[in-house]
């Protein structure tokens, strides 16, 4: 069957996801609008078919420009994770929270048929069961988490007849992506790893669920071929492999050649994610497929290559310090 283009406007276009998301879109045909700050970088390719916006998604008029002649909205801007949003929790309020619904009606005004909302595995909280589906009750623990609920819940309200909404819950993504991100758990093991020739693991007995950063946007390619019907007002878990922090850590080793030292020191964060994704498979087949082992090799290749300017030190890589840098406000 052939697949149906879209006309798809990206929030947060230019950031670690969207980076890798765009090329992919653009190479199957779609029509692709960024709408972004660029606070880490010009990183996408020119493209016939591209059209990139620098501007805020709090701003009315930037929204309505940029859905112009879209039909499908797939929202990835956020200030994302505990530490960055905690920076300012203002600033992270206004971007994660008061602007999701303005956006969301804007995007139906606009006679967008698609929105598909990133939020993320941290709504679950703590669970003590093995396996943590989409059924599970929501425990966020901290602001970030909570307001990624509030929007869960904001998009099933608006959702209506000929306005799709589908939610997405990623694991932490890894891998490298043109604007790469070095503050997520299994590249923070890989940059130091390569660098140092040393693994600092905290803890250690956490488990974290993971996703490689091609099959989180082989996702999003997939899901705009599926029928409307199937996704509307559907939740999912998007993740691949739960493995403690120590297992990650060997794994990171292993990929490298084994002949790292490991170091373990105390924390007070035991937080431990276990995210089932069955639920994506067994509805509409999809199945991730990329390891671990490829994003640590994905980014080992890129140091090599000289790809990532100074990655241990550059803000550009740090989600944190890059804020603190440009003293967003």
């Amino acid at each position: 069957m052939a697949k149906r283009l879209w006309n798809v406007m990206i929030t947060g276009g230019a950031g670690y996801v969207g980076s890798n998301l765009v090329p992919k879109l653009l190479a199957e045909g779609h029509g692709v609008t960024v709408l972004d700050l660029y606070l880490y970088g010009e990183v996408l390719a020119p493209h016939p078919k591209l059209r990139e916006i620098k501007g805020d998604i709090r701003d009315p008029a930037a929204v309505e420009d940029a859905l112009s002649g879209c039909d499908c909205v797939i929202h990835l801007a956020c200030i994302s994770n505990d530490p960055s949003f905690e920076l300012d929790p203002a600033l992270g309020k206004s971007i994660n929270l008061d602007a999701f619904q303005p956006l969301v009606r804007a995007a139906k005004k606009a006679g967008v048929q698609r929105f598909f909302y990133a939020s993320s595995s941290s709504v679950y909280g703590i669970k003590d069961e093995p396996e943590v589906t989409e059924d599970l009750s929501l425990e966020p623990l901290t602001d970030y988490s909570r307001f990624k609920v509030t929007c869960e819940e904001i998009l099933e309200a608006e959702r209506a007849p000929g306005f799709v909404g589908c939610t997405i819950r990623p694991s932490t993504v890894c891998g490298y992506a043109p604007r790469q991100r070095l503050d997520v758990v299994v590249n923070i093991l890989t940059t130091h790893a390569y660098h140092t020739g040393k693994i600092k693991v905290l803890g250690g007995s956490q488990k974290r669920p993971n996703i490689h950063i091609d099959d989180m946007t082989d996702l999003y390619c997939f899901l705009l071929q599926q029928d409307g019907s199937r996704i509307d007002g559907k939740i999912y878990n998007a993740g691949y492999e739960n493995h403690t922090v120590s297992q990650l850590a060997e794994i990171v080793s292993d990929a490298m050649g084994g002949n790292l030292t490991v170091e373990v020191l105390p924390t007070n964060d035991l937080r431990s994610y276990h995210v089932s994704s069955e639920k994506l498979h067994r509805d509409l087949g999809f199945q991730a497929k990329h390891t671990i082992e490829e994003a640590v090799r994905g980014l080992v290749d890129a140091f090599r290559a000289g790809r990532l300017d100074d990655p241990m030190n550059n803000p550009l890589y740090y989600n944190i310090r890059r804020m603190q840098q440009l003293q967003m406000r």
